[in-house]
């Protein structure tokens, strides 16, 4: 795979089931690297064939109305400027109508049960800036009074409040706000009765410093407010069948790094009491990596369905709800990562989106035990690009196994010993995961030529919570347990492939993994060429710039600043510049909220102070998700800019140098 093979990707993703159990509308996005955009449009599988089922370009979470007469999406027009708004169209195709006109557009939506009305979370501008043009807004200075103020992918927090409205399905009657206030509100839900909506919320009742949210419902009627559960680190909040609230996440905030978990809500007096349904498998119900949308479980008769990972795997189980710590029955699994699903209601098929390391994505069918495939997106892509086989291997280390995945470069099976470069890939997180999916990443580099492996060292996801814990307040000691383990994949990949070059070895990553690669350096000297890309790097300046910054310190250090920076110091990279004589690109995106720009800059003039060989890329107007969701084009320069880096390093004469 070349970097510019981006523009033959065609990934689908956000499966939804037509009530009639047979039509599936889901969302297939493509790179457009002409046009420097992603192109998306919701696609129908009517029972038959897949077509086209809207014009797009930016076309998204399809969702059926109740009566199945209806598909509301969001749609975001070509426009400069232009931003998401509700659509709604009728079933069987036609006109497409929009629903609402929101200055700053809609985030999410969700039916009502008597399927005419629906409810979106809308953003607007605070305050006196809804009165101003564009161009005022841009100068004037901004007044900030409360954490967060920004968010990565979300700009100035501060400037807009997102909230929630009630909207006419045939936009015969106005809007209804539903909330208000300095606060923002998200995951709506309708309760059984269609007057009230579940949400997420924090509404000023926990502290600016805690990342906890509170479950609320208000009612559409009389637009009364009131909690209906705990504060804590929530994610996902729906009604049950009996009628009882239910919430995915965490019941503390400092429980992460952690699994997120399934509990019951129920009123107990003043108070609530929360049931864990999913504690016991010690797996998480909302997978990160990659993401599954729509995210959270699904209620069925008898109980409900939800996506687990597991080891680099998502599959699909499903659970009892009269059997808290029963054993799941396993509906999708296989070496594989589920993207999305949607289930009937009586639980007899399942439509999802799922990928594995040979293929971006495919939408598929599970009936009966039995499984289809109804997309043949791969092909098309594989006519065009060379995909790599991926290897997975396991090795020990201090007593427990890790997994690794190796993406090979062609011939490698007719390589001489000792010829091949090698690149250790780590992922970010660390609370997240590399498995069984499709990583245009390890592709494009082993399409170079290099031989990829990435693990999951202590402190990923999909192993559990004493896992993902495992490096909590490590980080002081630059041989952490998480350290060892990415050192010791290099050592298994040697022993593993005899062809590897143990001289010509390479390191990268991006967020934690860019917070690895420059304590990784500074440790382990053979490596030969390094990429450091957004990673956070002096725990300090972080704590005070970064979006999650109040708080992510506790949860991985076991401290704030308001305790003493000595172990802020002593986990931070950038004290350890000194010992590195890696050549070390350095790249960042200029609006990254998440690991700011200056803690690229800090480790780029340490570097430069040490003597070390090191330049640094920097990106206008991207976020921390760059290699992600970039524009198509900085994703291009950006695979373009890394290949030539470890080029100039990792190349030997063999290679043309």
């Amino acid at each position: 795979m070349r970097p510019q093979d981006l523009e033959h990707l065609a990934v689908p993703s956000q499966p939804q089931l037509h009530p009639d159990g047979t039509r599936i509308a889901y969302v297939q996005a493509e790179v457009d690297t002409d046009e420097d955009r992603t192109f998306s449009a919701i696609h129908l599988w009517d029972g038959t064939r897949s077509r086209r089922f809207t014009h797009g370009p930016s076309d998204t979470t399809p969702r059926w109305s109740p009566d199945g007469r209806h598909l509301a999406f969001l749609r975001k027009g070509p426009e400069d400027g232009a931003v998401p708004q509700l659509v709604v169209m009728p079933a069987d195709g036609g006109e497409a109508g929009r629903r609402t006109e929101l200055p700053r557009g809609i985030t999410e939506l969700a039916w009502a049960p008597d399927s005419r009305h629906l409810v979106v979370v809308g953003a607007e501008w605070a305050g006196d800036l809804a009165d101003l043009d564009d161009e005022e807004r841009a100068r004037r200075p901004r007044r900030i009074t409360r954490l967060p103020y920004r968010g990565d992918g979300q700009g100035y927090l501060s400037d807009r409040h997102e909230h929630l409205w009630l909207i006419d399905r045939d936009g015969g009657q106005e809007a209804v706000r539903l909330t208000w206030g300095e606060h923002d509100e998200s995951d709506p839900a309708f309760r059984s009765d269609g007057r009230r909506v579940l949400f997420l919320g924090d509404r000023g009742e926990v502290g600016e410093l805690d990342p906890s949210v509170l479950p609320w419902e208000v009612d559409t009627d009389t637009l009364e407010v009131q909690a209906v559960g705990p504060p804590g680190m929530w994610n996902w909040i729906g009604e049950g069948p009996d009628g009882e609230v239910y919430l995915a996440g965490l019941r503390e905030p400092w429980d992460w790094p952690g699994v997120n978990r399934l509990w019951r809500c129920a009123p107990d007096g003043e108070g609530f009491t929360l049931t864990d349904l999913t504690g016991h498998l010690d797996r998480d119900v909302l997978p990160g990596s990659p993401g599954v949308a729509p995210a959270g479980p699904q209620f069925v008769d008898g109980g409900f369905v939800t996506a687990l990972d597991d080891r680099g795997r998502t599959g699909v189980v499903f659970l009892s709800l009269d059997a808290a710590g029963g054993e799941p029955e396993v509906l999708l699994s296989g070496p594989r990562c589920v993207t999305g699903f949607s289930v009937r209601h009586d639980r007899s098929a399942i439509a999802f989106t799922a990928t594995d390391p040979a293929t971006p994505g495919e939408l598929g069918w599970w009936e009966g035990g039995r499984e289809r495939t109804l997309t043949d997106l791969a092909r098309a892509f594989r006519t065009e690009v060379d995909v790599r086989p991926t290897e997975r291997f396991v090795f020990e280390r201090a007593g427990v196994d890790l997994d690794v995945w190796a993406t090979l470069p062609d011939r490698l099976d007719d390589a001489e010993p000792g010829t091949v470069p090698v690149l250790l890939s780590i992922h970010g997180g660390p609370t997240a995961q590399y498995g069984e999916y499709f990583h245009d990443e390890f592709q494009v580099h082993a399409g170079a030529g290099y031989l990829v492996v990435g693990t999951n060292p202590r402190g990923s996801s999909g192993r559990g919570t004493d896992w993902a814990r495992a490096v909590v307040g490590a980080w002081s000691d630059p041989d952490s347990v998480d350290m060892l383990d990415l050192r010791a994949v290099v050592d298994a990949t040697l022993e593993r492939y005899p062809q590897a070059d143990p001289d010509r070895v390479g390191v990268m990553g991006g967020s934690y993994g860019g917070y690895a690669v420059a304590r990784i350096i500074a440790r382990d000297h053979r490596f030969r060429s390094a990429v450091a890309e957004r990673g956070l790097l002096q725990w300090e300046s972080f704590s005070g710039t970064s979006d999650i910054g109040p708080y992510f310190d506790r949860m991985f250090l076991g401290a704030g600043l308001a305790d003493g920076a000595d172990v802020h110091h002593a986990a931070s990279p950038i004290r350890l510049a000194g010992d590195v004589s890696t050549p070390t690109l350095v790249v960042h995106s200029e609006a990254d909220w998440r690991c700011p720009i200056e803690q690229g800059e800090q480790l780029f003039v340490a570097l430069k102070r040490a003597g070390v060989t090191t330049e640094m890329v920097r990106f206008p107007d991207e976020g921390h998700e760059l290699s992600r969701s970039g524009s198509p084009r900085h994703r291009v320069e950006r695979f373009e800019i890394l290949l030539d880096w470890h080029r100039r390093f990792l190349r030997s004469a063999a290679d043309g140098a």
